[in-house]
């Protein structure tokens, strides 16, 4: 197994986060004394905006991401697009995570195949510049979503033993023919504690967002029954839910249905706490629309990891990945993320979602 790398902290109960547009600046909320060493784990979230491959499988849907289609979506553009990814993905590192998080859930991907080049870029990557490749695993499933895209989840065997991966059909009462992304659930031991995550894609404001909020609402259901049930089998599991939600932590489906707080001391053991609220209320987001920043990218920790009750696994810290390379540089969108294609005009970007993540502790 890989060396693990130890944290003497003075202080761990706090939250990090960017509080620019640049890439590291933070504040903090500090608390507790005494130092102490800790096993650190990255535990991060990315929508890789639309990874599509060059073949059309899906009659319509699949074809603007071909040859054919108005994007003539071709092989160059494609590994452009899996370089840029990689190229993101292996800057997912920490003084104190030096290899990269633990576990990565992803969205927007079209099959295991684009998922399998994009791990094997990011390997490839890492030897070029030196350092130890991650040789990251993958968890993946067919969804039944229209668009054919996926949630998945990357791992990193060193750090998470993979136990089991489950996944749940989002329905929608009074809507038959609905479909959308499956919420995947891969259970497992992170530095030998057991804990669940959670991976989805809730679906899209299409419509409006209050026409449209009753199918999140349904998704955060989901997510709460899941969180339930994994608690029934093991109660002092840690579970996180994380995804593009297409809410923001103060909305219904995530405030509300799903209970996630903003205040950690207020979580129960089995509620939950969401470090991404206080992060936008300092006006930073994970994605831009119009000049308004969301962070529809959160990563949501059950209230045992919070407060640390979790079999000592807890949760220490969280960020926003807005790095200055991900941003767009100049021009209308200066600092909106760096996306594929604005319309149908190719820009070379990585995706028009920032990734983001959070640190889980263990006390050594």
């Amino acid at each position: 197994m890989r060396k693990m790398f130890i944290l003497p902290l003075a202080a761990l109960f706090m939250t990090v986060c960017c509080v620019c547009c640049g890439s590291s600046a933070t504040a903090t909320e500090p608390g507790g004394s005494g130092e102490k060493q800790y096993l650190v784990a990255g535990v991060a979230f990315y929508n890789l905006e639309n990874l599509f491959d060059t073949i059309n499988q899906n009659g319509n849907y699949d074809l603007e991401f071909s040859p054919e289609g108005v994007k003539m979506w071709d092989s160059d553009k494609y590994w452009k697009k899996i370089h840029n990814l990689a190229t993101a993905i292996s800057k997912l590192t920490s003084e104190n995570t030096p290899y990269g998080p633990a576990v990565i859930g992803i969205s927007e991907i079209e099959n295991r195949s684009v998922v399998e080049d994009l791990v094997k870029e990011v390997d490839k990557m890492l030897v070029a510049d030196g350092r130890e490749p991650w040789g990251l695993k993958i968890c993946h499933h067919d969804s039944p979503d229209r668009r054919g895209v996926d949630v998945g989840l990357l791992y990193n065997p060193a750090y998470f033993e993979l136990e089991s991966v489950n996944n749940h059909r989002l329905t929608v009462p009074g809507e038959p023919d609905f479909l959308t992304r499956d919420q995947m659930v891969v259970t497992g031991r992170l530095f030998e504690r057991p804990i669940s995550v959670i991976v989805g894609h809730w679906p899209s404001r299409l419509g409006g967002q209050s026409e449209s909020e009753h199918m999140r609402v349904a998704a955060a259901k989901l997510a709460a029954h899941i969180a339930d049930s994994l608690w029934c089998e093991n109660p002092s599991t840690g579970v996180v839910v994380m995804g593009d939600l297409n809410d923001d932590p103060h909305d219904k489906s995530c405030a509300q249905t799903l209970g996630a707080l903003r205040s950690r001391e207020q979580a129960a053991d089995h509620g939950f706490y969401n470090p991404f609220w206080w992060i936008l209320d300092n006006g930073v987001g994970s994605l831009c629309y119009r000049d308004k920043w969301n962070l529809f990218d959160q990563i949501i920790v059950s209230g045992n990891l919070a407060n640390g009750k979790a079999g000592d696994l807890q949760y220490w810290k969280a960020t926003v990945h807005n790095m200055p390379m991900l941003r767009t540089q100049s021009g209308r969108y200066k600092n909106y993320p760096h996306r594929t294609f604005s319309g149908n005009n190719f820009l070379n970007g990585y995706s028009d979602h920032f990734p983001t993540q959070i640190f889980l502790v263990r006390e050594v």
